[in-house]
């Protein structure tokens, strides 16, 4: 990565932090992204849930709401991208200021609330780009609609086709009662309707689909739901979004901003929670680990953990796109130190 990128990172923390967002956005666009020119390592390729990865250094949703720049961010070298969450209709999202920097603690708050340009917008810039490289399409429902479930499938059934996975999204605390749907009863409710969504679609086509759980969960939630995920078909679960609990430990003077909190503070109890899904699920189900990724290192430890590929969006708002190059190399490091051939073979091995 140029020194250039590492000088436009620096310029971006001057701005507001949703106004250096839309400019990144904007710069990705218009062809000013990085290009990653190093050699893949085939150490690093590895498969999830039957995709085919490069690398398992993958962008989690919320950074490219709208579909705009995956294919921007799959040359900057991450192994996949999500993109969303789109929801049925466009909305706006909550007032902002609404996205906050805990620079102290190397953090974010959120509290956007799903602002999007819905799900047609989103399908026509999916539709508008090239099937190359793995990009998935994260779904949620709109703040005020009457039917939550269907919101669901309405996103399966127009984005069907147009992603590489899928990604139920039932965890963001900024949606009033959207967590609500980790219950067991609401869950199979929702479970069922996807299921049967998909197999209207494509009895045939096996599209992964997760489903995005929250890390404040108890253990008997975390059965519950790894039960669920396996009768209704499920391909995986990515473990975890933002987090409402606000650490002892954060410094900066934002922390007590409401909304979902991501990074640095979420790495250690999101990696612990990967574990217990890897314990519960047995095998029967992939995982992705998202929250607090800065380092190859925090890759690899959710790796050991259980999570086949992971995901990260906050520490990129810190270091810039030249983390992902770096990132790569210090996983392939660790990974060669410990005798491990392959991603796989380390999955789950803590």
């Amino acid at each position: 990565m140029s020194r250039l990128h590492d000088a436009a990172t620096a310029a971006m923390r001057l701005l507001d932090p949703e106004t250096a967002h839309a400019a990144a956005l904007a710069g990705l666009r218009s062809g000013f992204g990085p290009v990653d020119r190093t050699p893949p390592d085939p150490l690093l390729a590895t498969t999830l849930a039957g995709l085919s990865l490069p690398n398992p250094i993958g962008l989690a949703a919320g950074f490219d709401k709208n579909a705009e720049v995956p294919d921007a961010m799959l040359r900057a070298g991450m192994g996949f991208v999500e993109c969303g969450t789109a929801t049925p209709r466009p909305q706006a999202g909550n007032p902002r200021p609404r996205l906050f920097r805990l620079s102290a603690d190397r953090a974010v708050i959120n509290r956007l609330g799903f602002n999007n340009r819905g799900q047609e917008a989103f399908a026509a810039a999916l539709a508008g780009r090239p099937r190359t490289g793995v990009v998935g399409a994260n779904i949620g429902v709109n703040k005020d609609s009457t039917d939550r479930v269907a919101d669901y499938v309405r996103g399966l059934e127009r984005l069907w086709g147009l992603a590489d996975y899928f990604t139920i999204n039932i965890s963001s605390p900024n949606t009033p009662g959207l967590r609500e749907l980790q219950g067991a009863g609401a869950l199979a409710d929702l479970l069922g309707a996807v299921d049967a969504a998909r197999r209207s679609l494509a009895s045939s086509d096996r599209t992964p689909i997760f489903l995005k759980v929250a890390p404040d969960l108890a253990d008997g939630e975390v059965a519950d739901i790894v039960e669920a995920a396996v009768t209704f078909g499920l391909s995986g679960l990515i473990v975890s979004n933002t987090t409402t609990q606000r650490p002892a430990t954060l410094r900066d003077a934002r922390r007590d901003e409401p909304g979902g909190l991501s990074g640095a503070p979420l790495m250690a109890p999101s990696t612990q929670l990967i574990a217990r899904f890897h314990d519960a699920s047995a095998g029967r189900l992939s995982l992705i680990g998202a929250g607090g990724v800065a380092s190859g290192a925090d890759a690899y430890a959710k790796i050991r953990a259980g999570a086949s590929a992971v995901q990260l969006y906050s520490a990129l708002v810190f270091e810039g796109p030249g983390l992902i190059p770096r990132i790569r190399r210090e996983l392939a490091a660790s990974l060669r130190a410990n005798g491990f051939a392959s991603v796989a073979e380390a999955v789950g091995a803590r």
